[in-house]
């Protein structure tokens, strides 16, 4: 029982730190641009789309 009084406290803390670092995220505009790193993904620079070389009857490169 004197577990209770240590492990709620503490789950409260840390149940407060984690709001006070989504709140601190909002307000730092972490969420402002959603699908610009879903896109970033499937590009590599600008060069465009990557298409796998065994579509097109050739090959692949390796990268090194």
């Amino acid at each position: 029982m004197i577990d209770f009084f240590f492990l709620v406290p503490v789950a409260v803390g840390m149940g407060l730190v984690g709001l006070g670092a989504f709140l601190w995220s909002l307000r730092s505009n972490q969420y402002d641009d959603l699908e610009g790193a879903a896109e970033r993904i499937l590009f590599e620079s600008e060069e465009g789309p990557l298409v796998d070389a065994r579509q097109h009857g050739s090959q692949p490169r390796r990268r090194t």
